[in-house]
């Protein structure tokens, strides 16, 4: 049975983030709220879990999973930053944004992409995603929660609830997200490209 947490969006309440850390780290599938719509999240070496994520999202291997981090020292464990690619990361987290970069050996092969081996990060700015990464200790590994067939994320709750909510342990309520999702940048190589433009300014990354 899927549980549905209404947490407040600015302080989240320890009881309830205990609880969805508990329910992802058992291998549960969450939707939660981030800076740029909602989000589907998973323990990042749960492979059922992983499996699920791609069924609901209608996703082959090709695409690259994002780990959603609490910080730029996690991003280090799990993606090769140089200083130029650590300056323009520090400048623009947390914040909208995914990063691909290439990948450390500390993130799961199934989560990486077969032919390149690069992973998305990113350190969101939203109080409930931060309060969940920091008691869980590690990355989440994440996707935007775009319906098949749609472009836009959705940002209602009560409407995941409707329309997801037998397939989810757990659907975070922390209010309305904004309708955007993250624009999208690779870092492999500089200059940066931008793969998507979403939420956040990326006149800093066309040089």
């Amino acid at each position: 049975m899927t549980q549905f947490f209404q947490m407040h969006p600015e302080n989240p309440q320890k009881r309830l983030i205990d609880q969805a850390t508990a329910i992802i780290r058992q291998g549960g599938v969450i939707a939660y709220p981030t800076d740029s719509g909602y989000a589907l999240g998973c323990h990042l070496g749960e492979k059922k879990a992983i499996e699920k994520i791609k069924w609901l999202r209608s996703l082959d291997d090709r695409h690259n999973f994002t780990l959603v981090c609490s910080d730029l020292s996690e991003i280090g464990t799990y993606a090769k930053v140089d200083n130029a690619v650590f300056r323009l990361l520090k400048t623009h987290t947390p914040g909208p944004y995914t990063f691909i970069l290439n990948a450390t050996t500390e993130v799961p092969r199934l989560l990486l992409h077969p032919k390149r081996r690069s992973i998305g990060v990113r350190v969101p700015d939203h109080p409930i995603t931060l309060a969940l990464l920091r008691e869980l200790g590690e990355p989440l590994m994440s996707v935007t929660l775009i319906p098949d067939g749609e472009e836009l994320p959705m940002t209602d709750p009560q409407e995941i609830r409707n329309r997801c909510g037998a397939h989810l342990d757990l659907i975070i309520d922390g209010g309305a997200c904004h309708l955007e999702p993250t624009s999208v940048i690779d870092l492999r190589e500089l200059p940066p490209v931008v793969i998507r433009e979403g939420r956040g300014d990326i006149s800093p990354f066309q040089m």
